[in-house]
Order: structure tokens, then C-alpha cells, then sequence
């Protein structure tokens, strides 16, 4: 299992980029696949597209028993909503599984937008596919209640359209209008954009699948037209 992080070399750790040189079989989705492609010289690829990760893991699974070198590649961290999970689930016990970290979208989008997570924070995906919407409404809520920063994965697709705005509502129940907040696009890949905002003001129209949304505390501020959550140092 390798984390590509956002997807650029630069931002992969060392291990990662060893783990894709010594493995003979690069297992992935496919969007994934073509962002490290120029690193797949000369090795079995098998790609496959969205909502194929039970295949992708059979599959990576059998190669494996059979005695090759496989890597299945995540992008971000794959422990983070990646195909750790389905991997581990699905492997025998006498199968040696290797994670390698990677820097996850939090981190890299929170990198981007300044220092929005110097205190408590939780991550919630808007994604229902695998999780029931009222679960997500309900950790939503706690979350929002609790004064978290809240970043969000997987805000908006064209078949989820409204959840981010549902989203953005539950929100302002309990966080003011002004509550600073960041979008990142693409982040650490071709034409990455972010925009430091409020929750009041979010522009949900403008996000999409590769965006990630960070919702900030009632602490939260803007310093250098960066976001900044203070920690409570005595400065």
C-alpha cells in the first residue's frame, strides 16, 4: 500500500517513491495511475476506474499469493479513506501487508490555506456512498456543536450537488456566517487554486470533487491573508 500524497513527486516521502520502484505490479485507480505514470516505466500497470476498489484489491491480493511485487497505490494517505482498509479486510494471514504513509488532503490543503489545524479538528467526507447521509449529518452536527475545525473530503460531485450546501447550513447552526474558511483545488497538482473566505460566503457552486473545504473554529483567523487557528501560545 503506498500514499502518493496529493500526486507530485516532490511532495511523495522517499519511502513511497522506493516502494514504486521496487514493485513489478502498480495496482490503482486510474486517475491516480496517470498522475505518477512517468515513475511506472517498464512495469505491469492494472488500472480501473471509481467504485472498483473491491476489485482492484482482489486483484491485488491474488498477484501478490501468486509471489509478485505488488504496490496499490492511494493518493493522499492510504489509511485516510484509501484502500487500506479493503486491502486488510480481504487479505489472508499469512500475507505480509506493507502501508506506507502519505500526505493526506488535510494536511496539504492546510499547508496551502496557512495553519488552520493548530488545534482540535475533525474530518468528515460528504461522500454517501459507503455511509448513510444522516450519519454524516449527525457527525456534522457533534462536530459543529463541539467548535471543531472541520475539514471536508469529498464536498461536492455532480451527483452529490446539494450535500455541501446541506452541509454548509448544519454548519452556520452553531459557527457565525464570519467563521473564516478556505477552499483548495487541485491541490499539489496542475492548476491548483485556493480562495480564504467565510463560511457565510463559501462559493459551494465553485467546488468540486478535487477540492477540499476547511472550515475553521471560533478562533479561526486571517493573518498575511492566510488562515490561523491559535494553538494558545503567549506570543
Amino acid at each position: 500500500m503506498v500514499g502518493l500524497g496529493p500526486g507530485n513527486k516532490q511532495a511523495m516521502t522517499v519511502e513511497a517513491l522506493e516502494a514504486l520502484q521496487q514493485a513489478e505490479v502498480i495496482v490503482g485507480y486510474s486517475t491516480y495511475v496517470k498522475l505518477v505514470e512517468p515513475l511506472l516505466t517498464g512495469k505491469k500497470v492494472i488500472s480501473s476506474g471509481m467504485k472498483k476498489e473491491v476489485d482492484r484489491a482482489r486483484q491485488a491480493l491474488e498477484l501478490a499469493a501468486s509471489g509478485k511485487h505488488v504496490a496499490v497505490i492511494s493518493s493522499g494517505d492510504p489509511g485516510v479513506y484509501g484502500m487500506a482498509g479493503p486491502i486488510l479486510e480481504a487479505a489472508p494471514d499469512d500475507l505480509e501487508i506493507v502501508i506506507i504513509p502519505g500526505v493526506t488532503a488535510a494536511s496539504a490543503a492546510a499547508a496551502v490555506l496557512g495553519a488552520p489545524l493548530m488545534h482540535d479538528f475533525a474530518v468528515i467526507s460528504l461522500s454517501d456512498l459507503l455511509t448513510p447521509w444522516q450519519t454524516i449529518v449527525r457527525r456534522l452536527e457533534a462536530a459543529t456543536a463541539a467548535d471543531f475545525v472541520i475539514v471536508i473530503y469529498n464536498p461536492r460531485s455532480r451527483g452529490r450537488s446539494e450535500h455541501l450546501e446541506q452541509a454548509r447550513q448544519i454548519m452556520l447552526q452553531h459557527k457565525s456566517a464570519d467563521t473564516v474558511a478556505g477552499t483548495v483545488r487541485n491541490c499539489g497538482r496542475r492548476g491548483q487554486e485556493h480562495s480564504v473566505t467565510t463560511l457565510g460566503a463559501l462559493a459551494v457552486d465553485d467546488v468540486d470533487m478535487f477540492t477540499t473545504v476547511v472550515v475553521g473554529n471560533s478562533r479561526t483567523t486571517v493573518l498575511h491573508g492566510r488562515m490561523v487557528t491559535p494553538r494558545g501560545y503567549m506570543l
